[in-house]
């Protein structure tokens, strides 16, 4: 791991900081500075990342490879959540998050799993114990994510794009390299990237169920889920709304075929699964800045180079736009009918415009 995280304490001074900066990089390390807090900021912040994609399974979504799939193969993250709590150890990774959840005198941001919890009382601890969300045997191959099979259909005739694909250019090239006209939008709209094919609404999932947009548009919708880059991503996650037909399920499903993407189809889930995690990632990291525990840049670079995300969640989030996290954080807010995904009071104001976050662009 190239990161280095100093922790400092009421008394430290700057010269010894200083001098620990120059220890770590004389390793070849990258160092973050920040104050003493519970899990500081790696294991804080990254209590999401496990959390979401174990209540998605909780709720009976998907099987764990499929969600694995989802976070890694179309999210853009090095491994699924659930794979990599097999690595680390169940003991290890469930006694981690229940120390910051008592820490923050249980806050239900890091409430803890009774599905991870009964896997460590029955020793299914995941790979020294053989057994986790997976099973290990040298002799029997891991189970594979559930893809939509392959749907032969007539290229189709009619496909409009709307809002604003800026916030993806790797999409919008992929878009374009396969005929589709980006010319003429309003790039800097607040609209979704959205798709119109045929008579089926394609866009970025927004928190809200799928099904109620298609009430309100009353039309055909897919929800797509957020990737880290939709241009090498060799997986893309739907949801469709239930007043779909099949037909209009089917088109959604070989028009990303056609894109040369594997599909997973998911229940209609509000956020799906990369985008409600890379959400509260953001949320976390900006409570991380907001209470000055650690700078914007240092908790990007801690999440990075700490436990290899792909995109630090601070700059996915100023990508992705602060209103559109706000709104992703507000409809599950409104969803579940609970605190877990309330908005830091700092991405508030990000939304609105009161406040900027001030950091160098990740290499």
């Amino acid at each position: 791991m190239k990161l280095v995280e100093i922790v400092r304490g009421l008394e430290t001074s700057n010269t010894v900081i200083e001098q620990l900066k120059v220890l770590t990089l004389s390793f070849g390390k990258i160092p973050v500075i920040c104050r003493s807090t519970p899990g500081f900021i790696v294991n804080r912040v990254a209590r999401p990342f496990y959390a979401e994609t174990m209540r998605a399974l909780e709720e009976q979504i998907a099987s764990p490879a499929t969600l694995d799939s989802a976070i890694r193969d179309a999210g853009g993250f090095a491994m699924g959540p659930l794979q990599l709590t097999d690595l680390i150890g169940h003991d290890v990774n469930y006694a981690v998050t229940e120390s910051v959840f008592q820490a923050f005198g249980y806050d239900p941001r890091f409430q803890t799993s009774l599905m991870q919890l009964e896997l460590v009382q029955a020793g299914h601890l995941g790979r020294k114990s053989k057994q986790g969300f997976y099973h290990y045997d040298d002799n029997k191959p891991q189970p594979l994510p559930s893809i939509a099979e392959k749907i032969y259909l007539e290229q189709p005739q009619n496909i409009k794009a709307h809002g604003n694909w800026q916030i993806f250019p790797e999409f919008a090239q992929l878009l374009t390299e396969n005929g589709i006209s980006l010319e003429g939008l309003t790039q800097h709209s607040d609209q979704s990237p959205t798709l119109i094919v045929n008579d089926v609404i394609i866009m970025l999932t927004n928190g809200e169920l799928t099904s109620s947009h298609a009430q309100t548009q009353k039309q055909a919708v897919v929800h797509f889920d957020l990737s880290v880059n939709y241009l090498t991503a060799t997986t893309i996650t739907l949801s469709c709304a239930l007043q779909n037909n099949a037909q209009q399920n089917q088109q959604a499903i070989a028009f990303f075929q056609s894109l040369g993407k594997h599909v997973i189809v998911l229940p209609d889930y509000p956020a799906l699964l990369t985008m409600r995690t890379v959400a509260m990632l953001c949320n976390e990291a900006l409570d991380i800045v907001n209470k000055g525990i650690a700078t914007a840049l240092d908790t990007d670079n801690a999440m990075c180079f700490g436990v290899n995300y792909p995109k630090g969640p601070l700059a996915w989030g100023r990508q992705l736009g602060w209103q559109r996290v706000l709104s992703v954080l507000e409809n599950l807010t409104q969803f579940y009918g609970d605190s877990r995904y309330r908005p830091n009071p700092l991405l508030r104001q990000l939304a609105a415009g009161y406040q900027s976050l001030t950091f160098k662009e990740l290499p």
